[in-house]
């Protein structure tokens, strides 16, 4: 071990350390669970018998497997099954102690997935997407040769959740055209495969502020039609109880033992037996955890390091287990208990730099930039890379992520802004992302960067604009809005040109593209052409760095092979990899490599030599 530390750098030893997510566990076998790892060298699904300790891979297929789900009773790991990273496909079965895979759920075609819920009496519902068919669920009850189909509409849902009986169906939907705020319906699952619908709950329709709502699960006890759902009505996502046979909400009042009121989104869980909540409070990029007492109304902190809670679940002994990691401490899956539940094979990666929180004005509000400096180099200013996030609904967090260390220990600094659009920060700032889409987080960045310039952090002669998928757009996008804001642009898997992403990318995004501009190309046409990065092209005054890979269908290769042309065209200089595989890599050399060649184009192109940029590799 001491002479591959030696040997391999500190940032490549953080990408081949074995991973491992947090396990899931079938409810009615508690001691069976799956979890993700890349101990192989490619992210794939395992089998866990807690009772006997043995780990078994699941899959093994060239470009990795992440989607996977236990049958209640533990028997069988369901996985879905694409194309080299397209996302489209059908779900196989295989005996959870090993055997031949199947195919799950004989005549249904491959498609998107929009979900799948499996009963604890062997009702199966899958939830389909394609471009022709929109959205389609698709219901297996026990000892029926074929699905039927129960659910049907052109906009985007999905399976939300089977009740503990298998007799009611939560479903997630955008029927009102809205992708942001979804709504729920719940329908009764007959004994001859009808559904007939018990309840909706729509805070969309007819509102002039809509509110999404969203399904958490229904309560786990037999004949208990209570449904928890997260909801947006006080301007945040926060939980409360439906009982959808009478109908009955139940506000749950969270506040912590002072008193006060959690700010920020706050998600939960139902604990074992229906009496408890598992409370996920997320604030400011860090996140925490909570018992919520539905006798007493009584919230109790669970102890949890500062920094993120990437995800937890509730034991039926009574412990919780939880995935945890900070900007500087890789992640482990830990318990209440104060023991870490299950750790990768092989040495843990090495750590990192803390973050620092910078808030800083800008056009639409306050700004929460994520700063980390080169550890051991002088005091400023450095090159310095913006590394913007995708989604746009997601956010960057105290976490650890192999990427942002690598560019540290060249010497770089790091800088992650949560831009409008963003979530973790209230409806509000995220619903702001509207109609001018990516100008608007391009004025939140830039006031980031002058904040950076000014302070004495970043060198303005070389600042990296960087990102993936929607930060991979914005990338593109911020090179020709703001030619002169950034020495480089390295954009991977982006939207390059909006008009045929649209057309080519899946349904799902096509949905959301429609919420976010208003309409089609077709119908709001000027929006995409004023949001598209090849509409600046000509106006971009710097190197630019692509990757993309070639069965990607939220950023289709086309509509990137469109903007590559155009800097031909142009004389721009770039360069471009291209990849076999989709939105992004599962296999761990390829991510290696990947990034090896986005640090050599910076290197090459802001004039600095091999290895560091000014601070100890």
């Amino acid at each position: 071990m001491s002479e591959e530390k030696s040997t391999v750098p500190a940032w490549e030893q953080r990408f081949r350390a074995a991973r491992v997510s947090l396990p899931d566990w079938a409810e009615d076998a508690p001691d069976r669970a799956l979890y993700v790892s890349n101990a192989t060298g490619t992210y794939e699904v395992y089998a866990w018998d807690r009772a006997t300790g043995t780990h078994r891979q699941v899959t093994d297929r060239p470009n990795g497997t992440t989607d996977a789900e236990l049958s209640p009773d533990g028997a069988s790991v369901w996985w879905f099954d694409d194309h080299d990273g397209d996302e489209f496909g059908v779900w196989r079965r295989q005996p959870f102690a090993g055997g031949p895979d199947e195919e799950a759920v004989p005549g249904l075609a491959p498609s998107y997935s929009a979900g799948l819920a499996l009963g604890r009496d062997g009702t199966v519902v899958v939830g389909r997407s394609t471009d022709e068919d929109g959205t389609t669920l698709h219901l297996r009850r026990p000892g029926a040769t074929e699905p039927v189909e129960i659910y049907r509409h052109a906009e985007y849902g999905g399976v939300g959740d089977l009740s503990h009986d298998g007799t009611l169906l939560a479903i997630d939907h955008t029927e009102h055209g809205d992708a942001m705020h979804s709504a729920i319906r719940v329908v009764r699952i007959t004994e001859d495969s009808r559904v007939e619908t018990v309840a909706e709950l729509d805070e969309v329709t007819g509102r002039e502020e809509p509110r999404g709502v969203a399904c958490l699960g229904f309560a786990p006890v037999e004949g208990d039609t209570r449904l928890l759902v997260a909801h947006q009505r006080t301007g945040r996502w926060e939980p409360m109880i439906w009982d959808v046979a009478t109908g009955a909400e139940t506000a749950l009042p969270l506040r912590d033992e002072q008193g006060r009121e959690l700010p920020g989104d706050v998600s939960a869980q139902w604990r074992p037996g229906a009496g408890e909540l598992l409370v996920e409070h997320e604030y400011e990029a860090r996140s925490e955890l909570f018992s919520y007492s539905l006798a007493d109304g009584r919230l109790t902190r669970l102890e949890t390091p500062r920094g993120t809670v990437g995800g937890a679940t509730a034991r039926p002994d009574g412990t919780v287990e939880y995935l945890w990691s900070s900007a500087a401490e890789p992640a482990a899956v830990r318990s209440t208990a104060g023991t870490v539940v299950l750790r990768a094979p092989g040495p843990v990666p090495p750590g990192s730099v803390p973050v620092e929180d910078v808030w800083v004005d800008g056009p639409g509000g306050r700004v929460h930039a994520l700063v980390q400096r080169p550890a051991g180099a002088a005091g400023g200013p450095y090159p310095t890379v913006f590394e913007i996030h995708g989604g746009p609904t997601h956010h960057d967090s105290d976490s650890f992520a192999a990427g942002p260390a690598a560019w540290l220990d060249h010497g770089f600094a790091v800088v992650r802004v949560n831009y409008r659009g963003s979530t973790g920060y209230g409806q509000a700032w995220t619903d702001a992302l509207h109609e001018r889409v990516g100008l608007i987080e391009l004025e939140d960045i830039a006031a980031v960067r002058e904040w950076a310039v000014t302070s004495g952090l970043a060198d303005p002669e070389r600042l990296v604009l960087t990102g993936g998928s929607w930060g991979g757009y914005l990338t593109l996008l911020g090179i020709g809005v703001q030619p002169g804001n950034w020495s480089l642009g390295v954009a991977a898997v982006p939207v390059a040109d909006y008009h045929t992403a649209y057309a080519d990318e899946m349904e799902a995004l096509k949905s959301l593209d429609r919420t976010l501009f208003g309409g089609t190309p077709e119908e709001v046409p000027e929006r995409f052409t004023a949001s598209s990065p090849l509409t600046y092209v000509e106006q971009v005054r710097v190197p630019v760095y692509i990757s993309a890979g070639v069965n990607d269908p939220r950023c289709p290769i086309r509509q990137i092979e469109n903007y590559v042309e155009r800097l031909e065209r142009l004389g721009k200089p770039h360069e471009v990899y291209r990849y076999d595989a989709g939105h992004g890599s599962l296999v761990v050399e390829e991510r290696i490599k990947q990034l090896r060649l986005e640090i050599d184009f910076v290197r090459r192109h802001l004039g600095l030599p091999d290895g560091t940029a000014g601070g100890a590799e």
